[in-house]
């Protein structure tokens, strides 16, 4: 009897002890997914066995770790104040969460002191353990589609065994608005940000954003202590405008001087549904030219840069 793909379940937990077994259950600790991966990755070892024939020789199976891979919503909780639900995989891809009371919840970068999940990955009876879990969260949020982020994860090997599929309680996943212009704001550039709301700076009609935080993630094989480590951080992401011939010439110039920007972006208008992303040094490079149904549109790169250190981006939930 085939075993069913569309199956899969995936459980992740903030560890107390790195790399020890956090235990997430199907009521607590479920994420809700779309287009799920895993893998194992091996440092296998070859013989290289000479014989008197030609052929190869086995490979013994050495140090090893897995990959996980998923796609999240990106939704507040629905109270202001109150963390959302893909918190804990934001604060195990090297990010602090710091909770404002009936106001809201911000993430921003942070450059030790590392939490880690423990995730369960659950296909159709098959149950694999990832202990140590740390990641990195590229996001995209264009215009028509679902504010995603595809949080990629490396994890110790923590064994597979046959088990019940879990059961999942999905309700503090809620579902986010889709970007449209009806109830996202435009792209910001200048302005300023505090208490959760930015004052200031010149809007810009956009196709929306992406964003990649840029962890390095390594596995780290140690005799007596395998780890998984965040050893860098470089921020990178890309935006298209709908900019007026003066507007164009301006930013032209203003990536050719190096000159840099605050950026931000909202969707959202309900307390306890809103998202703000923030950058306080956004540099813009790479410019091209786009056609967009006929419309021409500068494209570009951005780096986002720490200003004071740990601060290159900020994460919103209010």
């Amino acid at each position: 009897m085939p075993r069913l793909i569309r199956k899969t379940a995936i459980l992740a937990k903030i560890e107390t002890t790195y790399k020890t077994d956090a235990a997430p259950t199907g009521l607590a600790n479920a994420i809700a997914i779309s287009n799920p991966t895993f893998a194992f990755s091996y440092n296998n070892v070859d013989r290289d066995q000479m014989r008197s024939y030609l052929g190869g020789s086995e490979q013994l199976a050495g140090t090893r770790y897995v990959t996980l891979s998923f796609d999240v919503e990106v939704s507040a909780s629905g109270t202001a104040g109150t963390a959302p639900a893909l918190g804990p995989l934001l604060r195990a891809c090297g990010m602090a969460e710091t909770v404002t009371a009936g106001q809201r919840v911000e993430y921003t970068p942070i450059s030790g002191a590392f939490e880690s999940l423990t995730i369960y990955y659950s296909v159709d009876g098959v149950l694999h353990k990832a202990l140590g879990c740390r990641g990195n969260p590229p996001g995209t949020f264009e215009e028509g589609g679902r504010p995603m982020y595809r949080f990629t994860f490396t994890g110790i090997d923590g064994g597979t065994t046959a088990a019940a599929d879990p059961t999942l309680t999905l309700t503090a996943w809620r579902a986010p608005p889709v970007i449209t212009d009806q109830n996202a704001g435009d792209i910001k550039l200048g302005g300023t940000y505090a208490a959760g709301a930015i004052t200031g700076g010149t809007a810009y009609p956009s196709r929306g954003l992406s964003i990649d935080l840029g962890n390095t993630v390594s596995y780290v094989p140690l005799l007596g202590g395998e780890t998984v480590e965040i050893t860098q951080r470089s921020a990178t992401g890309s935006m298209q405008l709908d900019l007026t011939a003066a507007q164009s010439v301006s930013f032209i110039a203003d990536i050719n001087a190096n000159t840099t920007t605050t950026l931000s972006f909202e969707y959202g208008s309900v307390a306890g549904s809103k998202f703000l992303l923030f950058a306080p040094v956004a540099q813009r490079i790479n410019p091209t030219w786009q056609d967009y149904q006929g419309t021409v549109h500068m494209a570009m790169d951005l780096r986002f840069l720490p200003l004071a250190g740990n601060d290159e981006v900020r994460y919103v939930f209010a």
